[in-house]
């Protein structure tokens, strides 16, 4: 998958449920299939520029948005920052079981 192709997906599964919409839900916004779009998002896929004018207004940010490199970035921080959130809840859990026995 190319560069941009991560992007547009990792950019576009962000938008998407920002707004809380199921792949199925975004695909009937746009005339899509829901196949159509779990395709786009996992980057086997690229969509026409009219299904990127679709999938822009459907989502309510301007076309450039689903190229946005800082929106990639601050999906990767975030799912590190979860991640490391979760390490940190194991050990603490792991070391209140320690002291409770």
């Amino acid at each position: 998958m190319t560069d941009l192709r991560k992007v547009l997906s990792s950019n576009m599964k962000q938008h998407r449920r920002r707004l809380g919409l199921s792949q199925a839900n975004l695909a009937e916004l746009v005339g899509a299939s829901d196949n159509h779009i779990a395709l786009i998002e996992t980057g086997r896929r690229f969509p026409s520029l009219n299904m990127l004018e679709q999938l822009a207004t459907a989502m309510k940010i301007d076309i450039l948005e689903l190229f946005s490199i800082k929106t990639t970035e601050l999906t990767a921080r975030k799912e590190l920052k979860n991640s490391i959130l979760a390490e940190i809840d194991v050990i603490l859990s792991k070391k209140l079981m320690d002291q409770d026995s």
